[in-house]
């Protein structure tokens, strides 16, 4: 199939960033009506939150699932939820977004960075063995893309060193790990209901675990540690408001009836655009390893330099003709190359906790992260959601292969 430029622009591209990627519906404005006439918005005395932190649990096949206000959150609940003591190190990606990794500086604990695969954007078992020390408090593992790590090898890493494992699904729900769903391999693990995500409510995340003591910790801190319930309840140690409101609860049952769809629509599509992109030359489809399934939020091309023009920034300018909106590098730079840890940019001048780090913990050179600088630099993300198209497709595989020969 060949397009004109002409052509290609005639159809724009679904957005989850509005209505036209989205599953927002009628069901949505039901369930939030429901709320609203109920009276009651906050999620202590409603019931639409826990409705579906207890439908997701299932979902999930855990004992526990609580809501919060953000992936942050989620994430800060987290790592909150095994009390690191100040300076003590968590070994994590320098891929992610920076709301997955500032709780950890929040929580006086040091981010030590792992270097990734070059070919996923994943940190591995080696990679993360590397960092790892005395002390090493907690192992925080992100599925980029909801392309799964090989959490077999990690978790095996994880238990001869005694290391918890939280498990950063953002971007990954229903993605499986040789059968077993992601979420469910860590001690703990957050997702993400941001408007891009699967599913959505604006904001919003969820923090699940099958350990009753963290469990517990999570639920205590997204409550100021208060002891909703107790006999005797106390604010019991250092905590914030983290919970997510009746309206946005209501918004996510009505959105985890869709999920399982939405999942199974983005495997398809993307089993189509990989079909219509092979042996495009330079241009490498993303690999999922086999028997694994990737949720895939977003759709990453490796782009090979020495065969297109200008690389993956090239391809992205191009790509603008056709009104395609892409990302090369996904993020302009590592994690640590950002100020908040190149110049130790914390609490007023401070630079607590990094006052407290080893030199090795916050050495960020080139050479300490191969893989990392060479993802970044041949990484091409394409904007992707389950509302596409086989003519999206058409178009979007179509514009690739003529922006790749201008």
């Amino acid at each position: 199939m060949t397009l004109s430029v002409d052509d290609v622009r005639k159809v724009s591209l679904p957005s989850d960033q509005d209505a036209s990627g989205r599953t927002l519906g009628d069901e949505e404005i039901a369930v939030v009506t429901k709320a609203l006439r109920s009276g009651t918005l906050t999620s202590t005395k409603g019931h639409f939150t826990r409705d579906f932190e207890e439908r997701f649990a299932r979902l999930m096949g855990v004992r526990h699932a609580h809501a919060v206000s953000s992936g942050t959150a989620a994430i800060h609940a987290a790592i909150a939820s095994i009390d690191p003591e100040p300076g003590d190190e968590i070994v994590t990606t320098p891929i992610t977004d920076m709301g997955a990794l500032t709780p950890i500086l929040y929580q006086g604990a040091i981010p030590v960075f792992a270097d990734v695969d070059p070919k996923t954007g994943n940190v591995t078992a080696q990679t993360i063995s590397e960092r790892l020390s005395d002390r090493t408090r907690a192992i925080i593992v992100t599925h980029l893309f909801g392309n799964p790590c090989h959490m077999t090898e990690i978790l095996e890493l994880a238990e001869r060193h005694g290391l918890p494992v939280i498990e950063d699904c953002a971007q990954a729900f229903e993605a499986r790990h040789r059968g077993r769903k992601v979420g469910t391999f860590g001690d703990v693990s957050c997702f993400s209901l941001q408007q891009g995500k699967h599913i959505t409510t604006g904001e919003g995340g969820v923090v699940i675990s099958d350990k009753e003591a963290l469990a517990r910790r999570v639920y205590l801190f997204l409550n100021k540690a208060w002891g909703y319930g107790d006999p005797n309840p106390d604010h019991y140690f250092l905590a914030l408001n983290y919970r997510l409101s009746e309206l946005q609860g209501a918004v996510a049952l009505a959105q985890l009836d869709k999920l399982e769809t939405v999942a199974r629509r983005r495997r398809y599509l993307a089993d189509q655009l990989t079909h219509r992109l092979q042996g495009v030359d330079g241009i490498d489809p993303p690999r999922v390893s086999p028997g694994d399934e990737c949720s895939w939020w977003k759709y990453a091309l490796r782009v090979d330099p020495q065969s297109v023009p200008g690389g993956a920034v090239g391809l992205a300018q191009r790509l603008q003709r056709w009104g395609i909106a892409s990302a090369p590098r996904y993020i302009q730079k590592p994690a640590f190359r950002c100020r908040v840890f190149r110049d130790q940019v914390t609490f007023g001048r401070s630079r607590w906790p990094f006052t407290l780090a080893r030199p090795e913990a916050v050495d960020y050179s080139a050479e300490r992260f191969p893989g990392t600088f060479d993802y970044l630099e041949h990484v091409l993300v394409l904007p992707f959601n389950e509302r596409y198209t086989e003519t999206h497709l058409d178009q979007l595989a179509e514009a690739v292969r003529q922006a790749r020969r201008l």
